[in-house]
């Protein structure tokens, strides 16, 4: 049975005999794993008091002990990452590289825009070396908590995956990356009592909330110096393509590509990502709603480009075979979307394959077979 720990009994460099929870679900550290001062800020600015653990303090460093010791295990990769070490360390050293930026535009203080022009090329290396490994396991990767940051540099992915189907230039391409990093960056400026509050907003809360894009762009434009073209993407990734979107009822034409780009990316990853009042949609729904939106919020170029890029079932997905066997996608046929090449998990006998070791099948030569419905990870529960 788990019990508290105060927070004011932990100390940067502690370590547990077992994992500590932030609360029944979330994880702090895995056991054995140094708590960081960061986690122990991060926590005292969400009012957490104490942490869960079913383990006991085993140490406590002192003042530069905190990696004496010999290394601990390596934390757990999340599904989607697994086999991919490196790939989850490039990753997840650009989310927290992001989160750090993003902590201190909360604070107000001074960013250095080679810290974002960093990440921001980081975001492009993972999509120009690791493609498809990187959107399958953005895609399929299950994660505890939501993360402004991890959604940042999701979205990222996903927006320079769509202008490069567009075939932009390598400038624009890096506007792209550094606007959809930024463009919600004006969310950190909106009080906590408004972003975490319990019910329905008034309607003053709800315009301040609909002013975020605003502050992205006075962000983006004023304190970071950047040009109009990044800043557009975080002024305009609310305008909607029939002109009822909001800050300023922008419509169509009038809409920057870029920000078109970033719309369209931000709406997918916010319905494959699980947020605090709901669950994430598994990524073929997510693009039946892109698909159903019939030029009201997202210009149907744009949506086309994705679907190309992407595939009606994404790189990543789950997915129930005609024959009763269960397959993930792993790569897309832009020509024919709905018959992508599939590895097989478990075969229609049920026998289950770990770690990659089932049959290729390709859609587009295997004419007897086809996708009869995606399925959500957590339906295939244990080996």
């Amino acid at each position: 049975m788990k019990k508290r720990i105060v927070l004011d009994q932990i100390r940067p460099g502690s370590r547990f005999s077992d994992d500590v929870f932030i609360d029944e679900k979330n994880l702090l550290v895995p056991a054995n794993v140094a708590v960081k001062q960061r986690d122990l800020d991060t926590l005292k600015r969400w009012g957490v008091n104490f942490v869960l653990t079913e383990g006991g303090l085993v140490e406590e460093a002192g003042p530069g002990r905190a990696d004496a010791e010999a290394k601990p295990e390596p934390a757990p990769v999340p599904l989607g990452f697994v086999g991919s070490r490196e790939l989850y360390r490039q990753y997840s050293d650009l989310v927290d590289k992001l989160g750090q930026v993003f902590e201190k535009i909360r604070n107000s203080e001074a960013v250095e825009t080679k810290a974002v022009d960093l990440i921001a090329q980081g975001s492009l290396a993972l999509i120009r070396d690791h493609r498809d490994a990187t959107l399958a396991a953005i895609l399929s990767a299950e994660t505890s908590d939501y993360n402004l940051a991890r959604a940042g540099i999701d979205c990222t992915v996903l927006s320079i995956v769509i202008g490069t189907a567009l075939k932009l230039p390598a400038y624009r391409l890096s506007y792209l990356a550094t606007g959809a990093l930024l463009h919600d960056a004006g969310m950190l400026r909106i009080p906590d009592s408004i972003l975490k509050k319990n019910g329905s907003l008034s309607e003053e809360e709800a315009q301040k909330i609909r002013a975020h894009p605003l502050l992205s762009y006075r962000i983006v434009t004023k304190d970071l110096l950047y040009p109009d073209d990044v800043g557009l993407i975080g002024l305009q990734h609310h305008e909607r393509w029939d002109g009822d979107g909001y800050p300023r009822k922008t419509g169509s034409g009038e809409i920057d590509i870029l920000a078109r780009i970033v719309s369209v990316a931000d709406a997918f990853e916010a319905m494959v990502s699980s947020k605090p009042y709901r669950n994430s949609m598994i990524g073929y729904a997510a693009m039946k709603a892109l698909l159903s939106d019939n030029s009201r919020r997202f210009d149907p170029d744009i949506i086309k480009a994705f679907i190309r890029s992407m595939g009606i079932y994404p790189l990543g997905s789950t997915v129930l075979l005609n024959n009763a066997a269960i397959a993930r996608v792993i790569e897309i046929h832009s020509e024919a979307p709905l018959r992508p090449k599939l590895r097989i998990i478990v075969d229609e006998f049920g026998k289950r394959f770990e770690s990659d070791e089932g049959d290729l099948v390709d859609l587009i030569t295997e004419k007897t077979l086809f996708i009869a419905r995606a399925l959500d990870p957590k339906e295939l529960g244990g080996p």
